[in-house]
């Protein structure tokens, strides 16, 4: 017995929630109807007053009267009996309709209201009717939300995975490739993004590494001459580079360091004319070892060139020098008989003792007098000859006039006499 009371009692409740799943997902009045809104009647949905489960029927001008169990009798329901749902003539603009759909959470399953036709084929999304251009992607639950909310979420989804690629291909240093064919438009659009932050963030984390990696090669490199690379380098093949670059700098700073070293003692070797050459010597160094040398030799030789050169201006000839190398001897002739400045001296000194003047040496000759007076006789000699030829001259001249004058006169003498 007891049994069938249960069943009864769990029949009974069954139909209860029937009753109000089918009805009026809301705002319904207290006797379970409400008015037919404008778009509803535009849908064809309902032309007036109607009930939900509740029974009644429709009147001719649009209102339904409510039955009750007491009365079979129609009547329109009161103020405080119609509906509070809102219809789209209620709203002042369409974005105040989206504001209240928004509010409310409505969706296109999810529309008590029907400001979409819950339930109809109509359903869309859209309440009410958009007007045209009307960005229909703001509306909750709308297709076009959908859809850009798929497309925020593809170019999300690209900008990360476009970022871990390009920070690999940057860090990598590979050719940049932002480009990919799968995804959709706002897939490819984020990877791309994605892609050229990573690689720059990649290309930086590379670079700042690499020259780490320098400067300890660098800093090895100053210690020894033997290159041993970290095991943290090992495998990257740019750090590895980046780190053998830092260690042969340092190495080469030495050996030039060295080579200037050499040169310095080669020359001061040459100056000295003492060679100081080691046998470990070799290569590069002894190269260099060997260009200060030439140069010490070649400012020594210029010592004893000059040397030979400014006796030339005191030396009538060559008068070999107490020295003591041949080589000196031999660089002191070469400067003697270089020295064409002697001529320059020799023409004015030859042309005064020409000229029958007195000799006086110019001070500008006082260092070359020998030179100067030497050049001078040679000019007075020259001068000398040439007056001697005029005395003859004139005296040959004057016995020519004296011899006519007699000759004359033993003329008239002849002819007085005959």
């Amino acid at each position: 017995m007891k049994g069938i009371f249960a069943l009864l009692v769990l029949f009974l409740v069954f139909f209860s929630f029937q009753e109000m799943a089918e009805g009026h997902p809301g705002r319904l009045d207290s006797n379970g109807g409400h008015n037919c809104s404008e778009k509803s009647k535009a849908k064809g949905l309902c032309t007036g007053y109607h009930y939900h489960k509740g029974g009644g029927e429709s009147s001719s001008d649009g209102n339904s009267t409510p039955s009750s169990p007491s009365s079979s009798t129609t009547s329109t329901p009161s103020s405080s009996q119609q509906s509070s749902d809102k219809d789209c003539s209620d709203f002042s603009s369409y974005d105040a309709v989206v504001e209240y759909w928004n509010a409310k959470g409505y969706s296109k399953t999810n529309d008590p209201e029907r400001l979409d036709g819950w339930g109809n084929s109509v359903d869309d999304g859209i309440p009410c009717e958009a007007p045209d251009g009307y960005d229909t992607s703001k509306i909750n639950g709308s297709p076009e939300q959908i859809a850009q909310q798929n497309a925020d979420r593809d170019k999300e989804n690209g900008e990360n995975a476009g970022y871990a690629a390009g920070k690999r291909d940057g860090y990598k240093q590979n050719e940049k490739n932002p480009v990919i064919s799968k995804g959709s438009a706002a897939y490819k659009e984020g990877y791309e993004t994605g892609y050229d932050k990573g690689y720059e963030e990649g290309s930086e984390k590379i670079g700042s590494e690499k020259d780490k990696a320098e400067k300890d090669g660098y800093a090895l490199g100053r210690k020894q001459d033997k290159k041993e690379i970290p095991a943290k380098y090992k495998g990257n093949e740019p750090l590895e580079s980046a780190f053998a670059a830092g260690f042969e700098r340092a190495i080469k700073e030495k050996d030039e360091k060295k080579k200037d070293s050499l040169f310095a003692l080669g020359y001061k070797a040459g100056q000295n004319d003492k060679t100081q050459v080691t046998d470990d010597l070799k290569g590069s160094y002894l190269e260099a070892y060997n260009k200060g040398f030439e140069k010490g030799q070649t400012e020594l030789k210029k010592i004893y060139y000059d040397k030979g050169y400014n006796a030339a201006f005191k030396r009538l000839e060559y008068k070999k020098p107490n020295l003591p190398k041949d080589k000196y001897i031999k660089w002191y002739k070469e400067g003697f008989d270089s020295n064409t400045g002697v001529d320059k001296i020799g023409q004015p000194a030859y042309d005064m003792g020409a000229s029958g003047e007195t000799l006086h040496v110019p001070k500008k000759y006082i260092a070359s007098k020998v030179i100067y007076k030497h050049y001078y006789k040679l000019g007075a000699k020259e001068y000398e000859s040439e007056q001697q030829k005029e005395n003859v001259q004139t005296s040959l001249g004057i016995v020519v006039v004296i011899a006519s004058w007699l000759a004359r006169r033993l003329y008239v003498a002849r002819k007085m006499v005959s």
